[in-house]
């Protein structure tokens, strides 16, 4: 993958999330590519290069706190064009290139920029038009492209959140991918094992001549196994006899007739045909025994699902690849196509079969959907037989199975970004509003005494306040926006200061089983939310068991051990990328999750209890500390059997630490101090907040502690107040603003008073923020925070000046 390069900037951070998703996609086009064709593999990678080319231009050209936007990071596409069959390339506003895969100076012999390409007369101008109608509409594509003989297509996108960059992709046509595919496959090993079952195969193009052809028909043909045979007629091949049987030129009328089953494997004029040629005893102009054999293991060696249907529409053969694609149960075996489909779809298929096996021509395709898997359709070809003795329909059905759960894993992935994305605004706007509650009570407590009648319902909705804080916590926690505080640590450590907790909270009828493993490497993360992590997996496991035995009566096994890039390889897990892990294992004697349940546990506000039981956010808390602390969860569940009984399993990636690992440490912090005892003091401090009911609540906790406090609802309105008055001792400024925001209002501001401390407040955590807030004397409070914890603030923030 070459990258050109451009100004020298400062480099760009990379999120975790967007490199694990290119990752994730990136190897779903690869088995999509192994399982399926080249086209199919293609058009997912090319729109997920460009999905994932939009995300990383909206992380990296519109930073969250305004400034320069610094230069792209380009390793996700980079990995994802790497992994890509087609040649992809990708171009900036001045038509520079920016960066284009192997594939690209495979095809093009160089990195030439698009649309100056090396292709035939007048093709420059066709594929410059098309960059400029992607410019223009966002999106344009060219079927042909003539390239030094070859045909390509072209795909021109635009992308990136400033819409400054096209993607240029340069694949096969439609349809000539499977073509090449079944090529090569011809010519390959594959033709070599139908060349033992005795078939003899080419590809024939629409002119008739041959594209490629396996070795036993290469020599039977012309006398040897290597010659010049493609591209020369097939029908000069072969001559006919009196009775019109065909035999090869070269063995005369002596050999054995030959039966010639010509199979179209794709539909358009322009597309290659499969021929298979078998010998055929001397005068049986049915096809015989032999020859039947011939056509079954022709069957049974298609890389693809096929399936012979007789005149009476029932099953005469399928090979492995039908049965798996169709989920075939081998006890009990299907007689007619329908007995495989839900009851809408048999009507359709059975009126297809008898019109093709009544004599039409051509295929056709339908959407089908299974028993079986009725939510998801698959795609059934259907075409006339001929010349394959009592067989009257081809039927070939594709194996969904890789593709359908890719797609899942994908969409489920999507949905909890989206969701964690929601989650996170919702838990800063709440957090804003809960600021304002909790000010107001501890406002008004200052006015009563534990003995007033008003004062336990203020207490009462201060402590509702502080609940609805915890959750808007949980959810800051799923969205991975919450304060980590990481240390290097050992996980049975962190098991063991659990362990008296976990025993008061399971019961004494539940049994607790910790296995540690040896060797165990340490890991970096956050030791109270590891903490929090093994306490709501213990917990739900204990809700699990006493769900299925009212007594509560189980197991609860927490087991760690480590996983080398070795065996997370063998695994061949699409999401878990190869490296050394230690593994925090979970798992319970309770009824296990139902199949429809297990995709959905790790969503917010999701839960199997009663209402009133339960808020949902045990598990997507668990999610979102994982995935903040740079690891991987999965979740199983398992049935009854030799091994054990039912249950459900929990399995924690934790990456390695290595000692000479970069981390991103979180600021160093001053020695503690002893909290002052008066929190009342003097000086100016400039509140600069843009939600009305916090602002007034801040100042009025501040004017109660001596302070003399200047608002404005916005940077610009707070850089307008500096200009007509004194330099106040003290800025304390939101984050997040309309018009400017916190950090930008204070770069203009240290212009003016270089030394100025800073209070930065937010409802969103202060690691999500710490790039931008990322500047000197500065001190973090996070909302919601009471009128205490801000008079502690804001004297902390006064003392360091």
């Amino acid at each position: 993958m070459a990258t050109f390069p451009a100004p020298p900037s400062a480099p760009a951070p990379r999120n975790p999330a967007l490199i694990a998703l290119g990752c994730g996609v990136a190897a779903a086009a690869v088995i999509l590519l192994l399982v399926h064709s080249v086209a199919l593999a293609a058009a997912f990678l090319a729109g997920s290069l460009v999905l994932t080319g939009g995300l990383i231009a909206a992380r990296r050209f519109f930073p969250p706190s305004g400034g320069t936007a610094p230069e792209p990071d380009w390793s996700v596409a980079r990995a994802l064009a790497a992994s890509s069959p087609d040649a992809i390339a990708v171009t900036d506003r001045a038509g520079r290139l920016v960066c284009a895969n192997d594939r690209y100076e495979t095809v093009f012999g160089g990195f030439p920029t698009p649309p100056g390409l090396p292709l035939e007369p007048g093709e420059i101008d066709r594929l410059g038009s098309v960059g400029r109608a992607a410019w223009r509409d966002g999106r344009a594509t060219l079927d042909r492209l003539a390239l030094k003989g070859a045909k390509l297509a072209a795909e021109v996108t635009r992308a990136g959140e400033e819409e400054n960059l096209l993607v240029w992709r340069f694949f096969a046509p439609q349809g000539l991918d499977l073509a090449q595919t079944m090529e090569n496959l011809i010519a390959g090993a594959t033709g070599d094992r139908l060349g033992g079952a005795g078939i003899m195969a080419a590809l024939i193009n629409p002119d008739g001549r041959i594209r490629a052809a396996n070795r036993v028909l290469r020599a039977r043909a012309m006398g040897q196994d290597e010659g010049a045979i493609v591209g020369r007629d097939f029908a000069r091949f072969l001559i006919t006899d009196a009775q019109g049987m065909a035999r090869f030129e070269r063995e005369g009328l002596t050999r054995n007739p030959l039966r010639v089953l010509q199979i179209p494997f794709l539909d358009g004029d322009d597309a290659p045909m499969l021929v298979a040629l078998i010998d055929e005893e001397e005068g049986h102009a049915a096809i015989g025994e032999s020859a039947s054999a011939h056509i079954k293991s022709l069957v049974a060696l298609m890389p693809f699902g096929v399936a012979l249907i007789g005149g009476d529409g029932r099953f005469l053969q399928m090979n492995d690849a039908f049965a798996r694609a169709a989920a075939v149960d081998p006890a009990s075996p299907p007689i007619y196509p329908g007995d495989l489909l839900v009851r809408e779809d048999k009507g359709v298929v059975a009126d297809a079969i008898r019109r093709f096996a009544g004599g039409a021509t051509h295929s056709t395709d339908l959407a089908v959907r299974l028993k079986d898997h009725p939510d998801e359709p698959v795609a059934l070809s259907i075409a006339g037989a001929r010349g394959l003795g009592d067989s009257a329909v081809l039927l070939s059905l594709k194996d969904n199975s890789e593709e359908t759960r890719l797609k899942r894993e994908v969409a489920q992935a999507t949905k909890m970004q989206a969701v964690g994305q929601l989650a996170g605004g919702v838990a800063h706007d709440f957090n804003n509003i809960l600021t304002a509650i909790i000010g107001h009570c501890d406002l008004m407590l200052m006015r009563h005494s534990p003995g007033d009648s008003d004062y336990d319902d203020i207490q009462q909705i201060r402590a509702n306040s502080n609940r609805a804080a915890s959750l808007t916590r949980q959810l800051l926690a799923f969205s991975r926006q919450q304060t980590l505080r990481p240390q290097v640590l050992q996980l049975p450590d962190i098991i063991s200061e659990v362990s008296n907790l976990l025993k008061r909270l399971l019961g004494e009828t539940v049994t607790l089983t910790v296995k540690h493993g040896r060797n165990l490497s340490p890991v970096r993360a956050d030791p109270g939310q590891l903490e929090q992590v093994v306490v709501n997996l213990a917990v739900n496991a204990r809700d699990a068991m006493i769900a299925k035995d009212p007594r509560g009566v189980g197991t609860l096994t927490i087991q760690t051990y480590a996983v080398t890039a070795a065996q997370v390889r063998k695994l061949g897990s699409d999401i878990l990328p190869p490296a050394d892990y230690v593994v925090l294992e979970v798992s319970d004697t309770g009824g296990g999750i139902p199949p429809e349940i297990l995709p959905k546990i790790f969503e917010p506000f999701f839960t199997t209890k009663e209402v009133g039981k339960g808020t949902g956010l045990g598990l997507s808390t668990v999610y979102g500390i994982v995935k903040q602390s740079g690891g991987w969860i999965f979740a199983d569940s398992v049935k009854a059997g030799p091994q054990g009984p039912a249950g459900a399993v929990f399995t924690i990636y934790l990456p390695v630490h290595t000692a000479g690992a970069l981390v991103d440490a979180a600021p160093a912090k001053a020695a503690p101090r002893g909290k002052p005892a008066d929190l009342w003091g003097t000086g100016t401090i400039l509140l600069v907040e843009d939600e009305d009911m916090v602002r007034a609540v801040a100042e009025r906790a501040l004017t109660r502690q001596g302070y003399t406090v200047l608002t404005a609802e916005n940077g610009e309105a707070a850089l307008e107040l500096l200009v007509s008055c004194d330099k106040p001792d003290l800025l304390i400024s939101d984050v997040m603003m309309p018009l400017m925001d916190g950090p930008t209002m204070v770069r203009q501001v240290r212009t003016r008073y270089p030394d100025l401390p800073i209070l930065f407040m937010s409802g969103y955590a202060e690691e999500t923020l710490r790039k931008s807030i990322d500047l000197d004397n500065v001190a973090f409070l996070a909302k919601p925070f009471t009128v205490q914890q801000l008079a502690e603030a804001t004297r902390e923030a006064l003392r360091a000046k």
